[in-house]
């Protein structure tokens, strides 16, 4: 009998990860509908979000300080390529936002105000990630505040690099992989907190809630769509000088898949940082690229941004002229930069560009908390293009790199 056991837990571990993860998702969809009143069930998916999210800060941590630390040359230019491919590529997003706004444009009720804070204007953004920039660094491992992970792994990094020994430097690079083992630990578990997750999705909400806005979600889904599908890979081209889509399969299936039913790109840090080691990537380059593009990577955001303040234009009557479409396509891409990998953070950002064309936080709140309601599918697939791309620019920089 433990033999049995042992043989069948040998063979699911080594079956693919995603058909497990398919397999995850049919269940919990059918406990969801069948018994909904099983929430133990539920429980699974708030774990496995949870470990995910509890050592994703300390991984990027020690992996972004042992990989400056051990590094011989720079980052050099695929850094810079990587950077350029994330704020190209979100103001992209913010782009291909505006026009199909304008070609299909939509509106929405708007009732009753909902009160909630955000920033009101783009300074405040930035100023905000000023001051997450140097936060105290235990604190930001405790808050999950990578902006200031990143920044203080750099420094302490560079540091290392300056003045510890070999010994030092091996000692961080031993405990780098002890946390990659750990987290691999925790992946193993994906396909019963993809089942918990998608369970308390259908248990608490069915498919009732994307009735009232489904023109709005079917817009801000086909932006997404056009910009993972054929934006970004177009963009991909353009560096790498082939066919992209292979590897946009790649990532969409083990990266995005994972991504749309967490949530976060955060808890998503690990499962690309295991995809760009499979697609053989340089550890050094990709252990600062993936937890920065977990920051300023934000073509999701920016496509959400951009839709529901102009559904909101749209409902108010407020006529748009092109100039102003095209700052409202830069604001949401400075301001999608803020977003953290958050769920929902996106949503906040919406008074911010609804007040560039004079509407009120009272009103512009309205359409935050529509996009709350509507979160479920339109927070899922932005976080998927957002982490997805994460490492399909990665790998995107260093071909780049390799064919220089």
């Amino acid at each position: 009998m433990i033999k049995l056991l042992q043989s069948l837990v040998r063979k699911w571990t080594e079956s693919s990860l995603v058909l497990r993860i398919v397999i995850g998702l049919a269940i919990g969809a059918v406990l969801g509908l069948l018994m909904p009143q099983l929430h133990v069930v539920g429980v699974l998916g708030k774990m496995f979000v949870g470990a995910l999210k509890a050592i994703a800060p300390v991984l990027v941590a020690v992996l972004v300080c042992a990989s400056i630390a051990r590094a011989k040359g720079g980052l050099g230019r695929r850094f810079r390529t990587v950077i350029t491919l994330y704020l190209l590529t979100t103001l992209c997003a913010g782009v291909v936002a505006v026009v199909v706004s304008f070609l299909f444009p939509v509106s929405m009720t708007l009732k009753t105000a909902v009160t909630a804070e955000a920033p009101s204007a783009l300074s405040e953004v930035f100023s905000s990630l000023l001051t997450n920039l140097v936060s105290n660094p235990f604190l930001s491992l405790t808050s999950a505040n990578y902006i200031g992970i990143l920044f203080w792994a750099i420094v302490v990094g560079l540091a290392m690099k300056a003045r510890a020994g070999e010994t030092t430097i091996r000692v961080m690079d031993d405990l780098s992989k002890v946390i990659s083992q750990v987290v691999m630990w925790i992946i193993q578990f994906a396909p019963f907190g993809i089942m918990g997750l998608v369970f308390s999705s259908v248990s608490e909400s069915g498919l009732e809630i994307f009735t009232e806005y489904g023109r709005l979600l079917l817009l801000l889904v086909s932006c997404m769509l056009l910009v993972g599908l054929v934006v970004n890979p177009f963009i991909s081209f353009l560096y790498i000088r082939r066919n992209p889509y292979p590897l946009l399969w790649q990532c969409l299936k083990e990266s995005g898949l994972n991504a749309f039913f967490t949530r976060s790109s955060a808890a998503n840090i690990p499962i690309n940082m295991e995809l760009c080691k499979r697609l053989g990537l340089d550890e050094n380059f990709y252990s600062v690229s993936i937890p920065l593009g977990c920051t300023i990577n934000m073509n999701g955001a920016a496509v959400t941004i951009t839709v529901l303040s102009l559904a909101v234009v749209h409902t108010m009557g407020v006529d748009v002229s092109l100039s102003s479409a095209i700052l409202l396509s830069v604001i949401a891409t400075l301001g999608a930069c803020g977003a953290s990998g958050v769920a929902g953070g996106s949503l906040l950002l919406v008074p911010m560009a609804c007040s560039l064309f004079g509407i009120g936080a009272d009103v512009a709140m309205q359409a935050v908390g529509v996009g709350f309601i509507i979160g479920v599918v339109q927070d899922s697939v932005e976080t998927a293009l957002n982490s997805s791309g994460d490492a399909f620019f990665t790998a995107t920089a260093e071909l780049h790199d390799r064919q220089k």
